[in-house]
């Protein structure tokens, strides 16, 4: 768990980087809950991730950064460092796999990163390990770093100065950082929300450790849901999101790019796939009734896959 103190002071620490996004009502009719948006890819770079990154990385004393950055992401955390290295002028190295969508690595140039695509089980090695041979530079890990924990916490801070009373909170799974940080803040405030957590069924990590109690190995397969969802939950990880989860769901690709639909009819908000996952969650009835929190983590999806999603594909 996040300490409180640590979140509130990279809430101050991120200030004028991070936009303080709105939480808006989804209005559907028959909605099995009171569902609320957290818009997350309303952020300068259309994803959370701009809050760790910022935060880890002004922690962090300027000779350690002074050679570039360097992480390991599938787009979003990538488009983070690569701002916050342009910000500070300095170079920002980005592993990604070879499945990265597009659209990302398209921002990760814009914003004058270079990219160093490997094979999934080499790119999960380098998150495992927190290594990256030929890369020189401060290496930020996307998901363990407790600076980028914190930062992702101050989204708790703001649902709940928003609408202090969620009957639940639903996050995105993919590395457990997100989950961490948003936990720790509710948690420490509100106890009594509920926290889940939503991954796609073709890579639900999280829902197998759960079951089994303890890191499993699932049957990774890719799919547009690209920022969330892992073959196991790092190890490193394990402990710290476990205590603060109260339920895991597996929710189905289509049901995902159902979601995305919605968002984009009913709310004109563009949602990539880990981004639509809550939401998918809380109009399936999975996430209960009452006042759901549905973190819409990021919005970068190939313009291509969202016209087909729009046009009735299933994803």
């Amino acid at each position: 768990m996040i300490d409180l103190a640590a979140i509130e002071a990279a809430a101050r620490r991120i200030k004028g980087t991070a936009l303080r996004t709105p939480l808006v009502r989804l209005h559907v009719e028959d909605a099995p809950a009171e569902i609320y948006l957290k818009l997350e890819n309303l952020q300068p770079i259309n994803s959370f991730k701009i809050r760790g990154a910022t935060n880890a990385i002004m922690l962090a004393p300027a000779s350690a950064r002074a050679k570039g950055l360097v992480t390991a992401s599938a787009g979003n955390m990538a488009q983070g460092i690569a701002w916050a290295a342009r910000t500070l002028g300095v170079p920002a190295t980005i592993i990604v796999p070879d499945h990265a969508p597009e659209a990302k690595l398209a921002a990760i140039e814009r914003l004058g990163g270079r990219v160093l695509k490997l094979p999934y089980d080499d790119w999960w090695n380098v998150i495992v390990t927190s290594r990256a041979s030929g890369t020189e530079g401060l290496f930020v890990h996307p998901v363990q770093d407790a600076g980028v924990m914190a930062g992702n916490g101050t989204i708790g801070l703001e649902i709940l100065d928003d609408l202090p009373d969620p009957d639940a909170v639903v996050i995105p799974y993919g590395g457990g950082g997100l989950t961490v940080g948003i936990a720790s803040a509710i948690r420490a405030l509100r106890p009594q929300t509920k926290i889940l957590t939503a991954e796609p069924d073709t890579a639900a990590a999280l829902v197998a450790a759960l079951d089994a109690g303890k890191p499993a190995d699932v049957d990774y397969r890719a799919s547009f849901v690209d920022g969330s969802g892992s073959r196991r939950v790092l190890d490193s990880m394990w402990p710290l999101v476990a205590p603060l989860v109260d339920r895991a769901l597996s929710i189905g690709v289509s049901e995902v790019a159902t979601a995305v639909r919605t968002l984009a009819e009913r709310a004109r908000v563009i949602a990539e796939g880990a981004g639509a996952l809550a939401p998918a969650a809380a109009l399936t009835g999975r996430a209960g009734s009452g006042k759901v929190v549905c973190v819409v983590s990021g919005g970068n999806i190939n313009l291509s896959k969202l016209a087909e999603i729009l046009n009735g594909a299933p994803g």
